[in-house]
């Protein structure tokens, strides 16, 4: 069975948004991803994270702390059972890990094709008919299985997160070339850099600089704050830990940013409820 995950018109007809959250790692990337997902089940939104980094330790804010065993440890074991493979976090996200070899002992991007075809397999979309998709993929090298997401039409809308640091903005401009090279094949494009920042020196004008050199813009700006330290010391994301903080107003305000700027009719049965719980814009 597939679930049209692997199908680049699928991704065009069935009103599903799939976003990728690329950059280097150690950027935030997860933690972005996170209050992405967690701002949106707020609004009513289904959503399905899939974690593609060998730490397997991107929705762990979403399930109040718990690192999920992932897809490979699964299929090692020889379970093959989706609903114990996947993890329903915060809001109702459900929550996927694909994990990786040992350290040492194979490739990581190949465990991510792996996972990917297992989710296909077993009907992932079909079973959970999610709104949105977010996919958390480390970034610094953007080949083989790390590019699976952006190829076949998984995600079809690439966001970069990226801050003032030169290795990060390094990153962000390899990832942009090779999500450049997949949109003339027709698969995934770039919708805009988001800024988490880290208090580099002038660094709201280095990372409009890589907007600019790439061609795209700077669709937020994440302050740096202590309390997403806290939150994460206390296994939550900030939206659900820190719902009244400027912080937490700034990833749901991104939140509606990607909707608007994503592809696909999803949440539109939603919009009463989006309107509602519209979050006014920091300064």
């Amino acid at each position: 069975m597939n679930c049209g995950c692997g199908s680049s018109a699928a991704v065009q007809n069935d009103g599903i948004r799939r976003v990728a959250f690329y950059g280097k790692g150690g950027i935030g990337k997860s933690t972005t991803a996170s209050n992405v997902s967690a701002a949106l089940a707020d609004l009513g939104v289904r959503v399905m994270q899939v974690g593609c980094d060998p730490k397997a330790d991107s929705t762990i804010l979403l399930a109040g702390g718990r690192k999920s065993k992932t897809i490979l440890e699964f299929i090692d074991e020889d379970c093959r059972d989706l609903d114990t493979m996947t993890t329903e976090g915060y809001g109702g996200v459900i929550c996927a890990e694909c994990g990786g070899p040992r350290p040492g002992t194979g490739c990581a991007g190949r465990g991510i094709i792996v996972a990917f075809e297992i989710l296909d397999e077993l009907g992932a979309i079909q079973k959970y008919r999610p709104d949105v998709i977010v996919y958390d993929v480390l970034g610094d090298v953007v080949c083989g299985g790390f590019a699976m997401p952006i190829r076949n039409g998984y995600a079809k809308d690439v966001f970069i997160v990226t801050s003032g640091e030169s290795m990060s903005i390094f990153a962000a401009k390899n990832i942009a070339l090779a999500v450049g090279d997949m949109k003339q094949m027709g698969y995934a494009s770039l919708s805009g850099i988001i800024q988490n920042s880290k208090g580099v020196e002038s660094e709201d004008l280095l990372v409009d600089k890589v907007a600019e050199d790439i061609g795209t813009d700077v669709i937020a700006r994440i302050p740096h704050s202590r309390v997403v330290r806290e939150c994460e010391s206390e296994g939550v994301t900030v939206v659900q830990g820190r719902p009244d903080s400027v912080q937490a107003a700034c990833y749901r305000n991104l939140a509606l940013d990607i909707l608007a700027r994503t592809e696909g009719t999803a949440g539109h049965m939603r919009q009463g409820r989006q309107e509602e719980m519209q979050w006014e814009k920091e300064e």
